[in-house]
């Protein structure tokens, strides 16, 4: 009889730990949201001007425009290249054209010394411009050599983009037309994160001069990834969401069976049925 005693309290207190440790596995995970740190005061990010500027290699468009639609297409590339007959190519930089319908885009390609070749206006330095503050700048040459009255000058990042994966919806790269790109935007058109990803532990890699930077981002802590440099993205950066513990242990054959609710509820079923064979 104390036998039988000792395992029905055996069986008693397997069922129980499993029931504890499904009850456990269904509670809500602590990082799953993101600005857990958000109240009602303002937080303030890392200065704007890290966001993304004009680099060598980039190709971008310039569109001039004015009431006299002559002139000004003497300084719009694609058009300029199209009346040539071919392709412009010069020390400062590569230049190509491209047709959109019945309107011609100038496509530069910023040489490594960090300019481009600008018709009429020559060499120019564009490496480290804003697409705001280049047009700015050609629209006050264009201006102040009396080239062009009240010139409306257009640029736009043609092969600029981020890359996102890991454990988000929809991996993949994605373009940016926008002088300032936070890792929320990317996050964004990635699909958000999946449930599995960490939100705490958001890597983004970046190449810089001296080699590849890496920079860790919690997305629950509002404050601490608005402070960070990774907080606004550059051309080139690389997104990574890594996999949380759960995932990766489904990798795995056996990885994760110790901590399945169907590993448990297996194993009190079968004592169950030892416990009631040996009681009968």
């Amino acid at each position: 009889m104390k036998i039988k005693n000792l395992i029905f309290s055996c069986v008693v207190g397997i069922v129980a730990v499993s029931l504890m440790s499904m009850l456990t596995g269904c509670s809500a995970p602590k990082d799953v949201a993101y600005f857990q740190d958000v109240t009602t005061n303002t937080i303030t990010p890392v200065s704007a001007s890290q966001g993304i500027k004009i680099m060598p290699g980039d190709k971008i468009s310039i569109v001039v425009k004015a009431k006299d639609s002559e002139i000004a297409d003497l300084f719009n590339l694609g058009i300029t290249a199209s009346r040539i007959g071919s392709s412009v190519t010069s020390t400062g930089g590569k230049m190509r054209s491209y047709t959109t319908g019945n309107e011609g885009m100038g496509a530069y390609t910023v040489s490594p010394e960090g300019t481009i070749d600008f018709p009429v206006l020559g060499n120019l330095t564009v490496s480290g411009m804003s697409r705001s503050e280049l047009a700015g700048f050609i629209k006050g040459e264009l201006m102040g050599r009396e080239l062009v009255k009240d010139p409306v000058v257009t640029v736009e990042f043609l092969n600029t983009g981020v890359s996102v994966l890991g454990e988000v919806l929809t991996p993949g790269r994605y373009d940016v037309n926008l002088d300032q790109f936070t890792i929320f935007d990317a996050i964004s058109l990635a699909g958000d994160l999946t449930i599995q990803g960490q939100r705490k532990n958001v890597k983004v890699l970046r190449k810089e001069a001296d080699g590849i930077h890496t920079y860790v981002v919690d997305l629950t802590d509002m404050a601490k990834t608005m402070s960070s440099p990774a907080y606004y993205l550059k051309q080139g950066d690389l997104v990574y969401v890594e996999p949380n513990g759960v995932k990766k242990r489904q990798t795995t054959v056996n990885g994760n069976t110790a901590l399945s609710a169907s590993f448990w509820v297996s194993v009190a079923s079968l004592l169950t049925s030892v416990a009631v064979l040996i009681f009968k």
